[in-house]
């Protein structure tokens, strides 16, 4: 196996390149191993278990498994919000559990904001994180009806402070001035933050703690109580699989979570002159009404980085550095940025990055442990995972130690979904709805009409 280098890591993302840390690898496994937790992948999930585990019970012998570095995957390269957002949509977790578990799932993803925040503080890792709210811009008529209505149903189910609020045209001007904007839906529930100093500096909390991180250390299978690595055999009494997206890289998991691309733009740091005329100094992550996800926030050194969906589904569930780059998505994105930011024409995009992101085959994220086995499990979070990591990995630490708590009861706990389709199936279904969303967007801007396409779309994924 060739150690890639820190240099080679840097060019993985805008947030591993600007992140004041050394990335040279840690060192490897160093043969057979005997712990009591083993934690296949140090990303948000596995290092959040580490950091929960350890926090509890300070005698445990923890030890992270991990391919490349901390924060290589979509801990290192996502869009920085630390956000209440959750796959599930609300109705659908009430038809299912009731009001009454939707409500606390909703809960302790914004309790998980402010675990998030006073863990920075506890600390002292800077990350960036400002509490500025999220906006989901109306930029048509037919968004500002569902935007409008979904405020609605929020107000009218939440507490008070879960709820959003409705931002007329005006109100938003005053937070960020875009194109064609009609309001928003807004929520005081999200931050902005830098992923890669978070993930790294809670690596190094987890070290400080007593854990351990081995890295250049591929897992190829784990089974109850052991995971097989390239270099050893760990054995644990319990083992946690927290590899999100390359999940679909472990012997026999090929179908368990889907890795599908989502990819960014950053833009050099704009002028003084040009932040004037935009606004946005209130730090809020910024999206639409579109079906084809965009997500924005304007970084602490005044840059704008921008994502999306649109990426296609590679057949097989392969995973290759080379599908984090593509130049139609790009061009794309660009687009779509200039579109709603006019301010950016000219400016350079200095950034150009993608990853997978996991997705469960019925969109709901899970955690759960297997008592009998030895195994424990989070992840599918489809892209919303910097807060959910948080949660599971706290959710995780109280399940493997046995502990009653208000986590453990959480809708998503001890769920499973069902397996993806074997290929091509698989690939057809997937890449069909990736086109289906993008031809609803086109449609609906140019009818003003809800598109069957999304609908469709939105049944196959369980909605």
């Amino acid at each position: 196996m060739t150690v890639a280098s820190a240099r080679h890591y840097r060019g993985l993302s805008l947030w591993l390149d600007y992140v004041d840390d050394d990335l040279t690898p840690r060192a490897q496994l160093d043969g057979d191993q005997d712990v009591d937790v083993a934690i296949v992948g140090a990303g948000f999930t596995g290092l959040w278990t580490a950091y929960a585990l350890l926090q509890k019970d300070p005698t445990l012998s923890v030890l992270l498994l991990e391919r490349e570095i901390a924060g290589f995957g979509a801990s290192g390269r996502n869009g920085g919000w630390c956000s209440d957002l959750f796959p599930v949509p609300w109705a659908r977790l009430a038809r299912r559990h009731g009001r009454a578990a939707a409500n606390a799932m909703h809960r302790a993803m914004v309790d998980g904001i402010a675990d998030i925040a006073a863990t920075l503080d506890r600390e002292g890792v800077e990350a960036d994180m400002l509490r500025g709210g999220q906006l989901k811009l109306a930029r048509t008529s037919l968004q500002e009806a569902e935007l409008r209505d979904e405020v609605a149903h929020s107000q009218r189910r939440a507490d008070a402070d879960l709820a959003l609020c409705w931002l007329d045209a005006g109100d938003v001007a005053e937070r960020i001035r875009v194109t064609e904007c009609r309001g928003a839906a807004y929520t005081p529930n999200c931050a902005r933050i830098h992923p890669a100093k978070l993930v790294r500096g809670l690596a190094r909390a987890v070290e400080r703690l007593g854990g351990r991180i081995a890295e250049q250390t591929t897992v190829l299978e784990v089974q109850p109580h052991r995971a097989l690595t390239s270099r050893g055999t760990v054995r644990a009494k319990v083992v946690v699989r927290a590899t999100e997206a390359y999940t679909a890289t472990l012997r026999g998991e090929r179908r368990a979570l889907l890795p599908l691309y989502s990819l960014m733009i950053g833009t050099a740091p704009l002028s003084s002159e040009a932040w004037a005329e935009i606004g946005w100094a209130r730090g809020e992550t910024v999206n639409d009404g579109r079906h084809l996800l965009i997500y924005a926030q304007r970084t602490a050194d005044d840059r704008i980085a921008f994502g999306g969906r649109g990426a296609p589904y590679h057949y097989g569930s392969r995973i290759c550095e080379d599908f984090d780059r593509e130049p139609v998505v790009f061009r794309a994105l660009e687009e779509a940025l200039h579109d709603l930011v006019p301010q950016t024409r000219g400016v350079a995009v200095t950034h150009r990055w993608g990853g997978p992101i996991g997705v469960a085959r019925d969109w709901n994220p899970s955690v759960g442990i297997d008592r009998s086995k030895g195994l424990a499990w989070a992840g599918g979070y489809v892209g919303d995972g910097v807060t959910a990591a948080n949660v599971a990995g706290r959710t995780l630490a109280d399940l493997i130690l046995d502990r009653e708590s208000p986590l453990i009861g959480l809708p998503w706990v001890q769920h499973h979904s069902r397996r993806w389709e074997p290929e091509p199936l698989r690939w057809l279904g997937v890449n069909t709805s990736v086109r289906a969303m993008r031809g609803a967007d086109d449609v609906e801007r140019r009818t003003g009409r809800r598109s069957w396409r999304a609908r469709a779309v939105t049944r196959l994924q369980g909605g």
